[in-house]
């Protein structure tokens, strides 16, 4: 059902005036291939299990705003980090770029990556990952679900081995976000605060997507495996090692949460 409402989705952008609003057509297709796969989720939930949103950590209690916020720093902090390093070693270099409102451009971008990153997660981290959970455990369910989110990303522009293992890493720190906090509303805050902040702060491309912003653009000013060429620095060891550190961090609170649940039931 999800891809046919998202056939359905690209056909029916293409019928958009082009000029209406810049970016209307993209914006207009990731709400309706948003919508697609909340809804298949839906039905699954509701149809196939007989359950709820808890199921997929889309509940209530999974919606406070410090677990919101929490999600969202971490997105940003771990490529933003990364980020200004490579800035300040000139790995990276900022050109300039024509004039334009920076607010105005930021908001544009955040209408289609919202709906993007959610679609992602619905996708990869919802249904899928709390079936799957259930019945293999968590170990291989945050390996399965990492490699096919990082396979997902082949069709996009650049896309190599290295970039590949670079999603597949951000796979396992957008699932471990998920663990710890049981909240897939985090673990969507962190997609879109990563690719956000690389799109609308460092104005760079975004796995392989070039991104149009005004006053300036952040191109690569090293080798490609540190800042991740034409694919963005999320594609590059800094980004990977950014990471790593909430990867350790994260690991760690949820073994100890593990451990505390395995006491308490003695």
């Amino acid at each position: 059902m999800w891809v046919a409402v998202t056939l359905v989705a690209a056909a029916l952008v293409q019928g958009l005036p082009g000029s209406a609003f810049p970016g209307a057509r993209t914006i207009v297709y990731y709400w309706i291939d948003c919508f697609a796969v909340l809804v298949a989720t839906f039905v699954s939930l509701r149809w196939v299990d007989g359950t709820d949103w808890n199921s997929v950590r889309m509940g209530r209690s999974s919606s406070q705003p410090a677990l919101l916020t929490s999600g969202f720093l971490m997105g940003m902090i771990a490529i933003g980090a990364p980020c200004l390093v490579l800035l300040a070693m000139h790995e990276l270099r900022v050109v300039p770029a024509p004039e334009g409102s920076w607010a105005g451009a930021a908001a544009r971008m955040a209408l289609f990556l919202l709906p993007a990153a959610a679609a992602e997660e619905l996708l990869m981290r919802g249904y899928i990952f709390a079936v799957l959970r259930e019945t293999v455990g968590w170990k291989s369910t945050l390996i399965a679900t990492s490699i096919a989110f990082g396979l997902l990303h082949i069709p996009n522009p650049g896309a190599d081995p290295e970039t590949i293992v670079a999603v597949i890493i951000a796979g396992f720190f957008l699932g471990t976000i998920l663990l710890v906090t049981e909240s897939l509303y985090a673990a969507w805050m962190a997609h879109f605060a990563w690719n956000w902040t690389m799109a609308a702060g460092v104005h760079t491309s975004v796995s392989g997507l070039a991104v149009t912003a005004p006053n300036y653009h952040v191109l690569d000013n090293g080798p490609d495996w540190l800042t991740g060429g034409a694919w963005g620095p999320e594609g590059g060891v800094a980004a990977a090692l950014g990471m790593f550190v909430f990867l350790f961090y994260l690991h760690g609170r949820y073994r100890a949460r593990l451990q505390g649940e395995a006491l308490r039931r003695q």
